[in-house]
């Protein structure tokens, strides 16, 4: 739905729900309702509540990365990680980032922390982590934010950490991995609404294809 600012685009998609639901007899628990911010889907999930009367709780209406959370904190030690894991906010990125700047004789003057930090953000958000250090690196013509970049996952993953942008990028890397887990979602979730679709990056459109 292509409309402008105020014009009812949220309610077309909470309605949907309701009529999904109330004239199709579609199991809440079939519908993934989506959107970027929290503000925005505890509204969504406020409107909801509102207009059906049975089974609200059961539909997942959250952000793209409060719902990778979920999937990761069931199933993410199918990637090596322990299911316990913690999510490090940008002081905790820094900081690590800090250290291995110290641990590389790297010039933070020269380079500052969040220079690296935001590169490997970008290329997370383009699900390329893996090309980072010759495609990523090539752009800046500097070999070192490739070893930055592998350092920086690896101390991540000894922490049992992951930083904001894996959220999305590790539960793609789970379902592509993973037949049996994508397919328990897929049957899970035949119904996927999405509010603001046009604000998704490739990470977040190539989550919502798989």
């Amino acid at each position: 739905i292509l409309a402008g600012a105020g014009s009812g685009k949220t309610r077309v998609l909470t309605h949907r729900i309701a009529y999904l639901i109330e004239e199709h007899q579609v199991p809440p628990y079939h519908i993934l309702a989506l959107t970027f911010t929290n503000k925005a889907a505890n509204e969504m999930r406020e409107r909801v509540n509102n207009i059906i009367e049975y089974g609200a709780g059961s539909i997942w209406v959250s952000t793209f990365h409060s719902t990778c959370v979920r999937i990761l904190r069931r199933f993410i030690d199918h990637l090596g990680y322990d299911n316990a894991f913690t999510i490090y906010d940008s002081d905790d990125q820094k900081s690590l980032m800090k250290d291995i700047c110290k641990q590389l004789n790297i010039d933070t003057k020269k380079y500052k922390e969040r220079t690296f930090l935001n590169a490997i953000s970008s290329a997370k958000d383009e699900l390329t982590p893996e090309q980072y250090a010759d495609e990523v690196a090539k752009e800046y013509n500097k070999k070192i934010f490739g070893r930055v970049y592998k350092e920086y996952q690896k101390r991540l993953k000894q922490n049992n950490a992951l930083d904001f942008d894996d959220l999305i990028m590790l539960t793609v890397q789970l379902f592509r991995q993973n037949a049996e887990i994508l397919n328990h979602y897929q049957e899970r979730f035949p119904f996927i609404l999405v509010d603001e679709y046009q604000d998704t990056n490739t990470a977040q459109f190539t989550l919502l294809s798989l």
